[in-house]
């Protein structure tokens, strides 16, 4: 994979719904448990200082206010895969669990293997920081 437009011909290819596309975001619904539990996946194009695209892959987890940090980063110590940040959800400030690659080596499988283990993680990461909710 070269580029997003070529991550976004496999999304579709691949029977992914995505319930959300904008020029460069792709949002992917995710079906967790048989479908008893949902996890929304973003996928964006970001550049590094030198130029070079990244793919990042994340998911919120849940709203910052109220929430206990000292459990969100034990979790995330815990984790072996992505990292924690703080995004904007609809002007609302989200823990999110994401993940950057650079494009140079992603493959599909690679892929659909970020899409389902950030899910996952944030499915899991979620249910534990909001007492089972599922939200996103």
């Amino acid at each position: 994979m070269r580029n997003f437009e070529s991550i976004n011909r496999h999304l579709k290819a691949a029977g992914y719904r995505l319930t959300e596309h904008d020029v460069d975001v792709v949002c992917i619904e995710l079906s967790l448990e048989q479908g008893r539990r949902h996890q929304a996946i973003f996928l964006s194009e970001l550049d590094d200082d030198d130029g070079r695209p990244y793919l990042r892959v994340s998911t919120a987890v849940a709203p910052i206010t109220g929430l206990d940090m000292r459990r969100a980063l034990v979790f995330n110590w815990q984790s072996r895969v992505g990292y924690l940040a703080i995004g904007d959800l609809d002007g609302v400030p989200h823990l999110q669990l994401c993940e950057n690659r650079p494009y140079e080596g992603l493959d599909a499988a690679e892929i659909d293997r970020l899409i389902l283990e950030i899910g996952g993680v944030g499915d899991r990461m979620e249910r534990t920081l909001s007492a089972g909710g599922d939200l996103y």
